[in-house]
């Protein structure tokens, strides 16, 4: 019997989407542009999982096909390749052999959002390059498998605070913070950013790969948080919320620095007055 294959296309809702494709069982997750991407063996009751899709992400589109007689579970591994984004490159570790591990971020993605085969990871990786300079107090808010701490870490932050509101995603940033030698200065916590980010500002810069909605929600937190001066790097944004989220800014009186764009995401660093 055939496996079946799944294409869900969540736009901003994919974080949601990407949990419930976990906990209904999936093995791994491919990134195809926006859409997620994953197999599951005979006899899966595939109605059931897409409707668990649709309860997490009601916008979502999904498309239930067949694919061959494979081990999706070791297969999808094949699909990550390494991304050289100026002076980082993101890696999985069956690929990381003979780079230079200053410049190396090594992750194994597991069950956490973050292998840098996604452009919002990317465009946060690209401007963070951009405004960050030795020393600085970071805060990675939604980090996933750590994959923005463990960058902002390399690229020498004299500390990084990773905030993680899924459990299940936790023990993957804890290790892919130690296989990249950088436990020292990345911390790893579990819970919600808006009531842990206050307990540890102020910080001199924010990440946060999230969904616009949350973005938003967080803003004052965020600005609150930061130093005179600090900046914050925002994605999870597609092109078409732009304007929304610009208008955002506007109560605070964020300054646009810098923006990112692959593809349909939108990613911008901007500043506190």
């Amino acid at each position: 019997m055939s496996w079946s294959s799944l294409r869900v296309e969540a736009g901003a809702a994919r974080q949601e989407a990407l949990a419930a494709l976990f906990a209904a069982g999936a093995q791994g997750v491919h990134e195809d542009g926006t859409s997620l991407v994953t197999h599951f063996p005979p006899d899966t009751d595939m109605p059931a999982i897409v409707a668990a899709i649709r309860i997490a992400a009601p916008d979502a589109q999904c498309e239930v096909g067949t694919a061959d007689e494979t081990d999706w579970s070791v297969a999808w591994r094949e699909r990550l390749r390494a991304h050289d984004l100026g002076a980082l490159t993101i890696t999985p570790p069956w690929l990381a052999e003979g780079l230079d591990p200053s410049r190396t971020v090594v992750i194994d993605p597991g069950m956490a959002f973050g292998t840098g085969d996604h452009p919002t990871t990317r465009g946060v990786v690209r401007l963070l390059q951009e405004v960050m300079s030795p020393g600085l107090v970071v805060a990675d808010l939604g980090a996933g498998s750590g994959v923005l701490a463990i960058a902002a870490a390399k690229l020498g932050a004299s500390r990084v605070f990773a905030v993680e509101y899924d459990n299940e995603a936790i023990a993957n940033a804890e290790e892919n913070v130690q296989a990249n030698g950088v436990e020292g200065v990345v911390h790893v916590f579990e819970g919600d950013a808006g009531v842990l980010l206050p307990l540890v500002a102020p910080v001199d810069l924010i990440v946060a790969n999230i969904i616009s909605s949350v973005l938003v929600e967080l803003l004052p937190t965020m600005h609150d948080a930061l130093r005179p001066g600090g900046v914050a790097i925002l994605s999870g944004i597609l092109t078409d919320e732009t304007a929304s989220m610009l208008e955002s800014l506007g109560p605070d009186r964020w300054v646009v620095r810098a923006t990112d764009v692959e593809e349909n995401w939108w990613s911008v660093t901007i500043a506190r007055p």
